[in-house]
């Protein structure tokens, strides 16, 4: 008599299919982020050293001016639009139709806004005109944002992975021709706008392949969307106002070089918060399904998703520590030495980052927006005196240690408010994050000790770090299911 096949609990088999489906629909982000780190990375090199210090300040402060006056365009609509669509994709030609003209009208309201403040307070006419560009870069870019909304929702991440590809792809090209050519400051923010703009026509062009696209003036919906949307558009105003307020507060305080040195250091991290975008894009609309059909798969997301990325992030923080001055004069050059003096500090803030934002995704997802909303808004007004004081004192260094300071608050408080809800992990992800933190004292100690140069020591940690994850039994039977189900052909 034969014996009959095991069977497989199908619980378990829907949630690897979920998790596998999951990797396989959003791939294309995924190469799109890397392909787009390696351009940006490269254009930012050029940037830096083509413009100097004082112009490299300048850019970088046009930046964060204009994605602070960007937020009051969006005021959490593309949030609120992804989250419904998700649950809903055939509203899509409603939602989107009324939005693009409601982005249109806040659009030229708030630059006609931003002209007048910046003339108000005196700037020079080459920093105006810069700011206003990236504004216009800002809106393309967001505009596309509503468009990913709907190919996330069909599951055709393929389009919005192209758009990104394009986009950073034209923006690399021009920053080549105007360093080789030598057009100056305003031909950046030029480029970024080409790369921009023809990305949003490609996503335009693609979206009317899922969906008729036809502009409306409900203003009832326009009226219900704002209002839906305050919470996402508060959280993201005090949450963009963090992390970019320290470098407008740094020009008025300490002058362009001050905000050249922390940004050379700041764009060096945004490689990793911008993988961490990506991501953020994929695991939020996951999580709300989650939610929705099973609170114990949202609670396994979100540990999961916090233990990658420790152990992703842990040994990087730890290395950028050590050779954050060979990091930055090897990138950058030597006038950008004292750089690294910022970057092995602020590299601290990119696993808080990563942190907070998979406990934000948490709370977004289970409906718990106010709670997210509360905590960004304190931190903000943290994030504000305490870089009012330590910029005085201490300068580009004082607002490095500010944001690292602030990013501890927010993760304590939203730990916090998890341990109070059903979705708590408990245990289980301490246990995870005391395995982790050993390996990495580990790896730390091992780098202190053998003073390599930095191409040795490099693939030597890497080796170290991953005995020291498996000595300490940092991957329990769940994790080899996943990576074994995600890199499984079937």
């Amino acid at each position: 008599m034969k014996k009959s096949k095991k069977i497989e609990n199908p619980n378990k088999c829907v949630k690897m299919s979920i998790i596998k489906k999951t990797f396989k629909n959003n791939s294309w982000l995924f190469i799109s982020q890397i392909i787009t780190s390696i351009f940006g990375f490269f254009w930012i090199v050029l940037l830096a050293r083509y413009l100097g210090v004082y112009d490299f300040g300048t850019m970088n402060f046009a930046i964060s001016f204009s994605t602070i006056v960007n937020i009051f365009i969006d005021l959490g609509i593309s949030i609120y639009i992804s989250r419904d669509l998700t649950q809903c994709p055939d509203l899509a030609r409603k939602y989107i139709g009324n939005a693009i003209p409601l982005r249109i009208f806040l659009s030229i309201v708030t630059l006609i806004a931003t002209l007048t403040i910046l003339a108000v307070m005196n700037f020079d006419l080459l920093t105006i005109e810069i700011v206003l560009l990236f504004i216009i870069h800002a809106i393309f870019l967001s505009t596309g944002g509503l468009f990913n909304g709907v190919f996330q929702a069909y599951c055709k991440q393929k389009y919005q992975a192209i758009g990104i590809i394009l986009s950073s792809t034209l923006t690399l090209l021009g920053t080549l021709v105007l360093v080789h050519f030598d057009f100056g400051l305003i031909s950046v923010a030029l480029a970024y706008i080409s790369g921009s703009l023809v990305s949003l026509i490609y996503l335009y062009i693609n979206i009317r392949k899922i969906t008729v696209l036809k502009f409306e003036f409900d203003f009832s919906f326009w009226k219900s969307a704002i209002k839906t949307s305050i919470p996402f558009g508060i959280t993201i105003i005090f949450s963009t106002i963090y992390y970019m307020i320290d470098t407008i507060m740094l020009l008025f305080m300490e002058g362009s070089i001050a905000v050249g040195f922390y940004s050379s250091a700041y764009k060096i991290i945004t490689v990793f918060i911008t993988i961490y975008a990506v991501y953020n894009f994929v695991v939020f609309p996951l999580m709300r399904k989650f939610y929705k059909d099973s609170n114990n798969l949202l609670m396994v997301s979100y540990e999961k998703s916090v233990k990658y990325m420790i152990i992703i992030m842990l040994p990087i923080a730890i290395l950028t520590t050590i050779y954050a001055y060979d990091i930055t004069t090897v990138i950058y050059g030597s006038q950008y030495y004292h750089g690294g003096d910022v970057l092995r500090i602020l590299i601290w803030n990119v696993l808080f980052v990563m942190v907070n934002g998979a406990s934000a995704n948490l709370l977004n997802s289970s409906n718990n927006e106010s709670s997210v909303t509360k905590i960004n808004v304190i931190g903000c007004v943290l994030n504000i005196l305490f870089n009012l004081v330590s910029i005085y004192y201490l300068g580009y260094i004082g607002a490095s240690i500010t944001t690292v300071i602030t990013g501890i608050i927010i993760c304590i408080a939203m730990t916090y408010i998890i341990t109070g809800c059903r979705y708590n992990p408990g245990k289980v992800l301490i246990y995870d994050v005391i395995k982790i933190s050993i390996a990495g004292i580990i790896l730390g100690a091992f780098l202190i000790l053998v003073d390599f140069n930095l191409w040795i020591t490099i693939p030597l940690a890497i080796i170290i770090y991953s005995i020291s994850l498996i000595l300490t039994r940092s991957f329990d039977s769940v994790d080899k299911a996943i990576i074994k189900k995600i890199i499984s052909r079937k």
